[in-house]
């Protein structure tokens, strides 16, 4: 009978333990009881949906045309900061912007099998899709960034240009050395060092990890104080009350969006980055990475090594700056001219 007890209970925790690992389904923009469509958006090959909103000068009449890729936990609504003084300089040169939710993120479809190619080929059909032409840029923030060395690899016959800002690395790329890629990876507070390793090692933990209550879940998920530097802090109080009234990044549910987020960024890849070729041999294009000098969150030393590793890269790294430098207008206006003016 003891014995008999003990494998029902065996069981039943079990089965406990699988449930709490299984996120809940997402809920679908557009379905009954899921979030409702308010942006334009566009049918892609699997039968997904990506919404976008437009941006800048007339598509038709641009001299550049550009796709902005957000953050973490953000939405098409977050890029970048468009002030009157970097309107003006939009409108100097010519640029047109498309912004997208990225795919479980705002209004567009979650991806399930959402990799660092699969992205790259949504933004390909995002780019025909809206008929910018055989080339298009493409301009991406922090895990948006990470998106852009997506692009450099599998669609960079479709590249005018490239700028990643502030873009998030994985410690697990076999390009770093590793006592420099260690070194990077324990400056994070614990909690996110644990974090990364269930995402990247237990990708089938994901969910449960950010989800339970016995130990410290994701510090980036819950925006901690600790993982910005001063003057991101100062920032993001100037803009709190204005990103509020903004549609919820994960309305469509966590897993698929920020949780998905965490387990292709720092997964396996099927790539090295420091491995890509200069897609512009001929100098017919440029690819330029900004990085903040006191970025808590994504250290300035591996983006270091990544700029010597791809001599062809235009590294800029801003004094004092954090991981959200760009927030501040004058700083996006420099990133503007200096990826858009040289072609004037």
């Amino acid at each position: 009978m003891i014995k008999e007890i003990t494998v029902v209970l065996f069981l039943g925790l079990a089965a406990w333990m699988y449930q709490t690992t299984q996120p809940p389904p997402p809920k679908i923009c557009g379905t009954p009881g899921g979030p409702p469509i308010t942006a334009p958006r566009v049918k892609l090959r699997d039968g997904r949906y990506l919404s976008y909103k437009e941006n800048g000068v007339s598509k038709d009449t641009a001299k550049a045309k550009i796709i902005i890729v957000h953050g973490f936990g953000s939405t098409k609504h977050d890029s970048m900061s468009m002030t009157d003084s970097v309107l003006d300089v939009v409108q100097e040169l010519g640029l047109y912007f498309v912004y997208f939710d990225r795919p479980g993120y705002g209004e567009s479809d979650p991806d399930p099998k959402r990799t660092p190619k699969s992205i790259a080929l949504d933004i390909e059909e995002l780019a025909d899709h809206l008929g910018l032409g055989s080339k298009f840029y493409v301009m991406g923030f922090s895990m948006g960034g990470q998106v852009v060395w997506g692009c450099l690899k599998y669609i960079p016959h479709r590249l005018a240009g490239a700028t990643l800002i502030s873009p998030v690395v994985n410690y697990w790329w076999p390009g770093f050395p590793a006592n420099l890629s260690a070194e990077a990876y324990y400056r994070q507070i614990p909690q996110d060092q644990w974090a990364l390793r269930v995402a990247h090692h237990s990708p089938w933990l994901t969910y449960w990890w950010n989800t339970q209550k016995w130990f410290p879940s994701s510090a980036v998920i819950s925006m901690k104080p600790e993982i910005f530097s001063r003057q991101d802090l100062e920032l993001i109080s100037m803009f709190a009350k204005k990103r509020e009234a903004r549609p919820q990044a994960t309305l469509q549910g966590e897993f698929e969006s920020t949780h998905r987020d965490l387990i292709v960024g720092f997964g396996k890849w099927e790539f090295d980055p420091m491995d890509l070729e200069n897609p512009f041999p001929k100098n017919e294009g440029s690819v330029h990475l900004w990085h903040g000098e006191e970025d808590v969150m994504v250290p300035a030393s591996l983006q270091r090594y990544i700029a010597q590793r791809l001599p062809w890269i235009s590294y800029h790294e801003v004094p004092g700056a954090g991981h959200i430098f760009t927030a501040i207008p004058q700083n996006f206006e420099k990133i503007v001219k200096a990826s858009f003016l040289e072609k004037e």
